[in-house]
């Protein structure tokens, strides 16, 4: 008997007829003599439609208050799912974070996940019941309700695995796994056999949205056995591992990240410890900052321009604004018409030429580079945000990952 966890997201279970759908995939591990953790993520657009629920009644409401609304999306799912097994005629428990004993900071909206304690869930099992949980959400030290963010449900499946020591952990998407790009972008991309957990994460962080890159992070740290697979038709996907291979293809993937502002300060003070002042304040609030470029100081002065998420540019405008006076820029550019594609590859790293053969796929597209950053086994370009898919296109071509195969 092996002990597999399920995830399935919001696409998965978005009506009755998939949720039906979800159920007998559940059943079939069932009855094959599995034990089984299901986690879910709210229905389709509901946490979209909770938010502009909330923006009616109070477009300025706490962090608190939103995470004890949105966390009802989840709550639905799962009774719904466990009402759709005990149909079938399986013996099932629905679970809310507070009874699961998943515990998390109090940082809401995007809490982490500091333990699961587990005991209620593994009782049920022991009962041999199919246990259906609701992703997204846990609770801190004061009994409040906190959400995970942005992929929460994910990170949440991966934390139980660990927590269990599950065989399998199981992520359900409306994709058959991790393709070499966005099939939506690329018509041609391939589907991988495998991919390794750093590959994946660095993926996963620019912005493929198979996976989220805490759910990478946490499979990787505790070694779980992670599979990406498609809810809608029963097709082979893609495993997440160590690497045992990396030297078989030079790149791996291309992604594309549209939810991305560039910040400039244009014109700071050429003085040391200055770059340190100003990041030491963006990261007290918790602000997310990426490619980083700065010029050369002429004149006594420099330019600073570094990105950061969409979601976090209020933030860091409001941070760079209480903090002028330090910071002395004669003048601050936003950008939020720009893009982030990268390629990634654990070959790389050992494979000179790589990025000139990126640069050289730009160049021939007639596609302008804003900013580089580069890692081991990753590339990013900064580019024009209409440019994005042309550029993805265009990388992909070049490399010719449509002939790739594992």
């Amino acid at each position: 008997m092996a002990l597999i966890v399920q995830k399935f997201g919001g696409t998965s279970v978005a009506n009755a007829e998939r949720i039906f759908n979800v159920a007998n995939r559940v059943v079939e591990t069932y009855d094959q003599d599995n034990d089984v953790v299901v986690v879910v993520s709210a229905q389709g657009d509901t946490t979209d439609e909770l938010i502009e629920k909330a923006k009616e009644i109070n477009p300025r409401a706490s962090k608190r208050e939103m995470d004890v609304l949105l966390s009802t999306g989840e709550q639905q799912s799962m009774a719904l799912l466990a009402m759709a097994i005990e149909k079938i005629g399986r013996p099932v428990v629905s679970l809310s974070a507070w009874q699961v004993g998943l515990m998390t900071d109090s940082n809401y909206s995007n809490s982490r996940i500091k333990r699961i304690v587990g005991n209620r869930i593994q009782a049920e099992l022991d009962k041999h019941k199919i246990v259906v949980m609701a992703g997204f959400q846990g609770i801190n030290k004061f009994d409040d309700v906190t959400t995970l963010g942005r992929g929460g449900s994910d990170t949440s499946a991966v934390a139980v695995a660990s927590a269990l020591g599950a065989d399998l952990c199981q992520i359900y998407t409306d994709v058959r796994g991790v393709f070499t790009a966005d099939p939506r972008i690329v018509p041609d991309a391939v589907q991988l056999n495998d991919i390794s957990y750093d590959e994946m994460l660095e993926l996963a962080s620019l912005g493929a949205n198979v996976l989220h890159n805490r759910s990478v992070e946490m499979a990787k740290k505790y070694n779980i056995n992670l599979e990406v697979l498609s809810s809608l038709e029963k097709a082979p996907g893609t495993i997440v591992k160590e690497a045992n291979s990396v030297e078989k293809m030079l790149v791996r993937g291309v992604a594309r990240d549209n939810d991305i502002a560039r910040i400039s300060l244009v014109g700071v003070e050429d003085t040391p410890g200055k770059a340190f002042q100003i990041f030491a304040h963006l990261a007290k609030k918790k602000v997310n900052v990426d490619v980083i470029l700065q010029s050369i100081g002429r004149d006594g002065k420099k330019d600073i321009s570094f990105t950061v998420p969409s979601s976090q540019l209020e933030a860091t405008r409001k941070t760079l604004d209480e903090n002028s006076g330090m910071i002395g820029a004669e003048h601050i550019d936003i950008n939020e018409n720009v893009s982030k594609v990268s390629i990634v590859g654990a070959g790389m790293a050992s494979n000179p030429g790589v990025a000139a053969t990126m640069f050289e796929a730009l160049y021939d597209a007639g596609i302008n580079i804003n900013m580089i950053s580069t890692s081991e086994i990753k590339v990013s370009v900064l580019i024009d945000k209409p440019y994005a898919e042309d550029a993805v296109r265009a990388i992909h071509a070049k490399f010719h990952l449509d002939a790739k195969r594992d």
